[in-house]
């Protein structure tokens, strides 16, 4: 009883220590599996007998293990051991003329048994056994003699005892542990003091330490606690957590461990790089999983969608849009400009007259304009460069194309005519500078006639620069007057 109490004990206290643990994952396996170990220790003992008084005395054990092979963190195993020690007390039966006579026991323990062992970080290992030993006693007095019972032969010095242990093996080193142990031995007669007095047999206890050496334990080259002999991944680096098999772990099954996934919550089943993060094959910030515009060119924005931007919402992307800004609901070509079915000019959405033949010359709202020939003659048609003109530039301004129009009607019609396009400018400024703005906006009004259809050759471009005032230059009203440019007939032929 006191032995099966004593083990319900131990294994009682070893769940608790268990259930104690932080809850893993992946247990990783006991590195002890299948390992031998030869252990030696010593200590003290203290024997429960009939004495009146238990000393402590000491004792000394020799121990071989062999771990069995396991995928867990514990695992068991079996030994032998040889184990040598003494009890002793007082008692207070006379003997020997010795009012209060001393008694040791010397005892010789030769047994077995299994033992299981748990893996903390491959480091600590507390561990619980449970066995039985053949063991023989000598009972003696302080004198060396034999005690009485012993010396009439009223018993057998050799019996079956039961034998319980606990302890922890702290590794200090791949080969070598410090081990520290508690135990008892329950002997199955009630002799080991000499005396059969009450009604439980005589008991043991030891506290021992000592040192264990081990070898046969599977190798592992790359320290993950997977031995050589199940590590599917043997070349793991150094610190890398990993599973069962010794294989890094990939939480999100893409193929590319933890500790190198740089998107370790990607989604399963989706393609990923070799840093773990999803494929994005056209580089344009949306991985394929979610690109529905898989094929967009490089450095183009797109949406959340992968697609280019349309701003303008046409079906034309901004990247090819040649007319980023056209109004809702416009239709447009492939370039994302409005169409001009009739080539007038203006777009559909705007044109009132959409059949306009081609060549014919449109208003703003598309509709042919009334063609008027002005009826030649000798005076000089006089473009004002204030209204006409950019300031101080010569590009044209939209004011001027209503009267420069109605002579290209006039010059169309009577193709056989000269004009001589003269720029003016006021006083202000170096003679060489206005002669060059001068001439520069004839030039521009000779372009626009022969861009609606005015023969080259019939047209002569002249600058006078500030010659030939109108008007004073004294005063900004007859400076504005001098800055023009004439347009008059030269010859009829």
């Amino acid at each position: 009883m006191k032995l099966l109490t004593f083990i319900s004990l131990m294994l009682f206290s070893f769940s608790q220590y268990n259930m104690a643990q932080e809850p893993v994952e992946t247990p990783k396996p006991n590195s002890m599996s299948n390992a031998v170990g030869l252990t030696a220790e010593g200590g003290v003992t203290l024997g429960l007998t009939d004495y009146k008084t238990n000393k402590v005395n000491y004792m000394g054990k020799l121990s071989l293990e062999y771990y069995i092979p396991s995928t867990g963190q514990g695992n068991i195993g079996i030994r032998i051991f040889g184990q040598t020690g003494f009890i002793s007390g007082k008692d207070s039966r006379p003997l020997f003329h010795n009012p209060t006579p001393e008694f040791s026991t010397r005892l010789d323990l030769y047994g077995g048994g299994i033992f299981y062992t748990l893996s903390i970080d491959d480091a600590v290992y507390p561990w619980v056994a449970v066995g039985a030993s053949n063991l023989w006693f000598f009972p003696k007095d302080h004198n060396e003699n034999y005690l009485p019972n012993y010396s009439a032969g009223n018993y057998t010095n050799h019996i079956l005892a039961y034998n319980g242990d606990a302890g922890v093996r702290i590794m200090v080193s791949k080969s070598i542990s410090v081990n520290f142990t508690g135990g008892i031995i329950v002997a199955s007669k009630d002799y080991l003091d000499d005396m059969k007095t009450g009604s439980n047999n005589d008991m043991v206890y030891t506290l021992t330490a000592g040192l264990s050496y081990f070898f046969g334990r599977d190798k592992d080259s790359d320290s993950d606690g997977v031995p050589d002999s199940r590590d599917v991944c043997p070349d793991t680096p150094t610190g890398v957590k990993v599973d069962e098999n010794g294989c890094p772990l990939d939480a999100d099954g893409d193929g590319v461990p933890d500790y190198l996934d740089k998107c370790p919550n990607t989604p399963s089943g989706v393609k990923v790089d070799l840093s773990g993060c999803p494929l994005d094959t056209d580089g344009d910030g949306v991985p394929d999983y979610l690109d529905k515009c898989s094929d967009t060119p490089s450095g183009v924005k797109v949406d959340e969608n992968g697609c280019p931007l349309d701003a303008d919402g046409d079906g034309v992307p901004d990247y090819l849009d040649k007319c980023p800004n056209t109004p809702s609901g416009a239709k447009v070509d492939t370039k994302g400009c409005p169409l001009d079915s009739d080539g007038d000019g203006v777009p559909d959405y705007l044109d009132k007259c959409p059949n306009t033949p081609k060549g014919v010359q449109v208003d703003a709202a598309g509709c042919p304009v009334k063609k008027e020939i002005v009826k030649v003659k000798s005076e000089t048609i006089v473009l004002s460069g204030d209204t006409n003109f950019e300031f101080n530039k010569s590009k044209l301004l939209p004011n001027a194309y209503p009267v420069l129009d109605t002579l290209v009607n006039t010059m169309k019609g009577h193709p056989a005519y000269k004009w001589e396009v003269g720029g003016y400018t006021d006083g202000v400024g170096s003679a060489k500078y206005n002669i060059k703005l001068s001439k520069q906006r004839a030039q521009a009004i000779a372009t626009y006639f022969v861009s609606k259809g005015v023969a080259k050759k019939s047209l002569k471009i002249v600058g006078y620069g500030k010659e030939n005032p109108i008007a004073t230059n004294e005063t900004l009203e007859g400076r504005s007057m001098n800055r023009r440019v004439e347009i008059k007939l030269l010859s009829k032929e």
